[in-house]
């Protein structure tokens, strides 16, 4: 008897159990998550934080974050790297730029000085970043300023309308790179620079300064403004969580967590306005392009349809390789779409007739994206001429006149200090060998006109150079030019310029070989 009770006693108690007969849970208790809480402290105090050697790792960051001439270099290097990048709409030469870019040290520091309540090294740390930012922006200006390439590319585009992703990208690439810092492993911070890409944003408010597009000015430093302040605030609070925290009272501490999550909340809050705008209209294009094919058979092809969301009615433009025209698509199309847009929309679809034979649109398709991509090279092409025609002359894009039907492109050339008329003819056939097929007409300024003489043989070859380029003067700029010199000396040079003699006009007066001329305010017939 007393063996069962001694079993009894000490057996489990009974588990309690719900009316299906299953086992019921018993709640964790709020003493058990604060012991848990307790003993994850101690191990990150005693394990963790214990480890590492907190005044290297200060002396480390400070000896990197301040204002040096290696660091202005460097700075400079890597602004004229992404910036040409950017021109060239070369991703590899930008994410070249990023490599070199110091800009993410003084960052760092900032971060550590907030952190451990060091106001001259915070002062010392602000002073090197906005002596490499402001650096970089008026070098990539200048360079800008000085390049016959002025055009929004793509690479600089895609840094003009920051969001919340941006945001988060920053945010763990600061939390990377605080960690590689405090642990000891830089190398992490060569990824930590391509992911937050500092130098390229400033590189394109360098490019919004130099051409007045303040738009584009705007976007690219609201990007650098987000990185910054992301990655600072961030390394800030990395640095406390690992024990970098002397000189700063728990009151301080708390006020500063506030604040690193107040300017948090701030910032996303537009930016989060801004990934929604960017997501509205991705699914928006996704809509066209659905409307679109469904107005077509499934024979059709169409092409990518180009929305311009910045208008208003909403305007669609696209094109179809159909066997079957469609005669009502385009009012078809803009009720769908105003349907399931809510917003007014004006739609233009261009149709093409191709055969009923399979993959016929899918062959008359690539065959005018090969036309279409033909015809956007030429008119690069040709943009870039009257850039560069722009820049030789000294003169705004505007005053560069392009003839495409008979192509020939006409500007008036500003004087330029040192450069002669045979200057100014060779910058014309210069710019000419860069576009075959085209005719460049550069009209110089009235410089000096060069002398001739002739010799006992005739005109040796320097001299014919000279005289061609009077011919060339007088029918680049529409006035005659008086020749004034022998008869014997003007009968040689009107037989040289043969029907270039009708744009001159000759004075006989004294002897000998030379001939000089001079400008005429008669207009050349």
């Amino acid at each position: 008897m007393a063996t069962v009770t001694d079993t009894a006693a000490s057996a489990p108690p009974p588990k309690e159990t719900d009316g299906d007969g299953q086992a019921k849970r018993r709640p964790i208790s709020r003493w058990t998550i604060l012991r848990a809480l307790a003993e994850m402290r101690m191990w990150w105090r005693d394990g963790v934080i214990a480890d590492l050697d907190h005044v290297a790792t200060i002396e480390r960051v400070r000896g990197e974050s301040l204002l040096t001439s290696r660091y202005i270099f460097m700075t400079a290097m890597s602004a004229g790297i992404a910036i040409l990048g950017l021109l060239l709409s070369s991703p590899a030469v930008v994410i070249g730029a990023m490599l070199l870019s110091p800009l993410m040290s003084p960052i760092i520091g900032t971060g550590f000085s907030l952190a451990t309540g060091d106001a001259n090294w915070l002062r010392r740390c602000g002073k090197a970043l906005a002596a490499g930012s402001l650096f970089a922006i008026l070098f990539c200006a200048l360079i800008v300023f000085l390049s016959p390439l002025q055009t929004v590319t793509e690479e600089i585009a895609s840094r003009t309308r920051p969001n919340l992703f941006d945001l988060l990208v920053a945010l763990f690439s600061a939390l990377a790179g605080s960690y590689a810092v405090i642990r000891g492993r830089e190398g992490t911070i060569v990824g930590v620079a391509i992911a937050t890409a500092l130098m390229p944003p400033l590189a394109v408010v360098g490019f919004g300064l130099a051409t007045f597009n303040w738009t584009v000015f705007a976007g690219a430093l609201g990007l650098f403004i987000t990185n910054l302040v992301t990655i600072g605030l961030t390394a800030a609070v990395m640095a406390r969580l690992y024990g970098f925290q002397s000189g700063v009272t728990n009151r301080q501490g708390r006020l500063a967590s506030i604040i690193i999550l107040t300017v948090f909340v701030a910032m996303a809050i537009p930016l989060g306005f801004s990934l929604r705008t960017i997501a509205w209209e991705a699914n928006g294009q996704r809509i066209v392009n659905h409307e679109v094919s469904e107005a077509f058979t499934n024979r059709a092809r169409v092409e990518q349809p180009v929305v311009n969301w910045d208008t208003d009615p909403v305007t669609v433009s696209a094109s179809v390789f159909t066997p079957e025209f469609n005669a009502d698509a385009d009012t078809e199309v803009a009720r769908r779409l105003e349907q399931r847009l809510g917003r007014a929309v004006v739609v233009n679809i261009d149709q093409f007739q191709v055969g009923t034979d399979p993959g016929a649109a899918e062959q008359a398709a690539l065959a005018r994206a090969r036309a279409r991509e033909a015809a956007e090279a030429s008119e690069r092409q040709i943009a870039a001429l009257a850039r560069s025609l722009a820049l030789i002359a000294g003169v705004e894009r505007k005053d560069v006149l392009l003839d495409r039907e008979n192509k020939r492109a006409q500007a008036t050339a500003q004087p330029l200090e040192g450069l002669t008329l045979a200057g100014y003819r060779e910058l014309e056939r210069r710019l000419e060998r860069t576009v075959p097929g085209w005719t460049v007409e550069l009209r110089p300024p009235l410089t000096a006109l060069p002398e001739v003489t002739v010799g006992e043989d005739g005109l040796d070859a320097e001299n014919a150079t000279r005289l061609a380029l009077i011919g060339w003067a007088a029918k680049r700029t529409g006035l005659r030019i008086t020749l004034s010199g022998s008869d014997e000396a003007l009968h040689e040079l009107n037989a040289v310029l043969g029907e270039d003699a009708r744009f001159v006009d000759t004075r006989s007066e004294g002897q000998g070989n030379a001939v000089s001329a001079a400008w005429s305010t008669t207009t050349a017939r």
